[in-house]
This record gives structure tokens, C-alpha cells and sequence, in this order.
């Protein structure tokens, strides 16, 4: 049986690394998923994440940039959508995750931590128990 092997595409490869990136924010992330289902103006998508619509627009010229949402407008208004190639993308995306969640996560083989605790331990520094060690003997 003869294996087949790709050759390294180097283009294509920054290309994939820009959708990545692209999508490894939690707020773009979440655009795609509502996108995915249906198309909506930027007011509606701003008042789905809870941001500023100006903040919204930066994140969707992201998205558009690397291909990921395509626009129409309308008027004033502009409205987004993601096609199903991007919901297939979050998807399997989703499923590695929770894949890996099950497995363990860590290489010590202990499950990851909740990002709000990991969060807190880094911005609280101060608040991690210390231990006292007993003075060293001369």
C-alpha cells in the first residue's frame, strides 16, 4: 500500500494560520456561530455580544479579511453571513475541543483547568498559598 503525502504548501499554510487566528477570539467566534445561522446587520450582532458597534465592525473587517464572512448592504445597513464551509469549521473545531477536554487536557493527565480559575491565579498572584519554610541552620 503506497501512502500519499502532501507537500508542504507554505502559502497555504499562512492562509489557514490567518483563519485560525481569526476565529481564536471569543467574540469573533461567537460572530461566526450566529452567522452560520442566519444573516444579521452589525446592530444586532453588537447587541448579541454585548460590545459597541464600532468594536463589532472591527471584528467583522477581521473576519472579512480572512475570508471567513462575506457582507450586502442594504441601504445604510450592512448585513453579514457565514457559510457552511464556516459552521463545519466551529463544529470540528468543538469537537476537538471537547475531545481533548475527555482525555485529560493536560500532559500531566489531570483535566484543564476552568479558564475563569486560571484567570484568577494570574491576576491574583498574591492570593496562592504560600508555604513558610523553617529558617535554614548555619
Amino acid at each position: 500500500m503506497s501512502a500519499q503525502v502532501m507537500s508542504w504548501d507554505s502559502a497555504g499554510a499562512d492562509r489557514a494560520v490567518a483563519v485560525l487566528k481569526a476565529v481564536a477570539d471569543p467574540s469573533r467566534y461567537r460572530l461566526l456561530w450566529a452567522l452560520t445561522q442566519q444573516e444579521l446587520p452589525v446592530s444586532a450582532l453588537a447587541e448579541l455580544l454585548g460590545a459597541h458597534v464600532a468594536a463589532t465592525s472591527q471584528h467583522l473587517a477581521k473576519l472579512r479579511v480572512a475570508g471567513l464572512v462575506d457582507s450586502r448592504r442594504e441601504g445604510t445597513r450592512i448585513y453579514y453571513r457565514a457559510g457552511e464551509r464556516v459552521r463545519s469549521l466551529l463544529e470540528e473545531a468543538t469537537l476537538v475541543a471537547n475531545d481533548v477536554r475527555e482525555e485529560g487536557g493536560g500532559s500531566d493527565g489531570a483535566p484543564p483547568e476552568p479558564a475563569a480559575v486560571t484567570r484568577e491565579r494570574t491576576a491574583c498572584p498574591a492570593r496562592t498559598a504560600r508555604i513558610r519554610r523553617p529558617a535554614a541552620e548555619h
